[in-house]
């Protein structure tokens, strides 16, 4: 069984920052997070889920949205067994609800690819 922790939820005012993190737990099933590329994904009301960002087991591939590019920044401690979203210059437009998942294919964008999620928490950026 893995399952995976987003925090939050998050209500800030537009340009100002945010952070998510989201822990895996994975040690019952006996797999390793450190296998595991990592993903955030955001769903806003009325809309399809899309990709935010995913960061690959060493931290050397990075993938970005280009909504989200050169404001948003995803890291991971392995140690931690956690991944982390900086969210900076936020945007009403970046109010969504915000999942973190994990796969083992090496894929990064497509979220039918991702086999463990989170439940989701809210991040809403207004005045």
């Amino acid at each position: 069984q893995v399952q995976l922790q987003e925090s939050g939820p998050g209500l800030v005012k537009p340009s100002q920052t945010l952070s998510l993190s989201c822990t895996v737990s994975c040690v019952a099933s006996g797999l390793d997070f450190t296998k595991y590329i990592m993903g955030w994904f955001r769903q806003a009301p009325g809309k399809e889920r899309e990709f935010v960002a995913a960061i690959s087991w060493r931290s050397r591939t990075l993938r970005y949205a280009d909504s989200v590019k050169g404001r948003f920044t995803i890291s991971r401690d392995n140690a931690k067994n956690t991944v982390y979203l900086q969210m900076n210059s936020l945007k009403p437009e970046d109010t969504a609800i915000y999942y973190c998942a994990a796969n083992v294919k090496m894929s990064y964008v497509v979220d039918t690819d991702y086999s463990y999620w989170g439940r989701g928490t809210q991040v809403t950026v207004s005045s």
